[in-house]
């Protein structure tokens, strides 16, 4: 089932998100109504506070964006043998980061139409549940750690407009009072705060 996106503005983006048990009723179907918004609203990633949720739970998919890449562009953001994942992440912890940063451009489905660059780490390591509550530990680099660590950040509360330059989320301002109005039309169901 499709579910709205809660965008920018709503509480629920601003919590630290609790941790899932593994008896969370109707998990699966969560999940499975994650997966469906996520690919209805052409995303790459969904953390769960983003459907109102706050759980420590999200979705990851950087083998779309592999998929979607020419040869020469892949090489420049996956490490070589690094196809993309498509992977649940549940009560996700950071073991550590790669002294090595890179910027690239970030957008957001709870931020519709806004993108900005964000320095982040190449290369992350990670403990987490899967789907099936197994414990992982798993270094992830380029696009794929990129993508892990804009989710992780939802279940923490933060945004990727939080790690942006102050000017740079100035030149924003205007554009995030529309979506706070709700006055943005995507191609996706979303919920504006009130």
């Amino acid at each position: 089932m499709k579910l709205p996106v809660y965008g920018y503005g709503n509480n629920v983006l601003k919590m630290t998100a609790d941790k899932v048990e593994q008896d969370y009723p109707g998990l699966d179907t969560l999940i499975a109504d994650m997966w469906e918004t996520m690919e209805n609203a052409q995303g790459c990633g969904l953390a769960a506070p983003q459907i109102g949720k706050p759980l420590q739970l999200f979705v990851a998919d950087s083998k779309i964006l592999f998929d979607n890449m020419g040869e020469t562009e892949r090489k420049d953001v996956f490490t070589e043998g690094d196809t993309g994942i498509r992977e649940v992440f549940i009560n996700t912890e950071i073991i550590s980061l790669s002294e090595n940063k890179w910027e690239e451009t970030e957008g957001c489905l709870s931020l519709p139409f806004l993108s900005g660059k964000v320095v982040r780490s190449w290369s992350v390591e990670v403990q987490y549940q899967n789907q099936h509550f197994e414990t992982i530990q798993k270094k992830f680099s380029g696009m794929t750690a990129r993508v892990i660590l804009h989710e992780y950040d939802h279940t923490q509360g933060i945004l990727y407009i939080d790690r942006v330059k102050p000017l740079s989320k100035k030149l924003m301002e205007s554009k995030l009072k529309q979506v706070l109005k709700g006055n943005v039309t995507t191609p996706y169901k979303m919920k504006f705060k009130n």
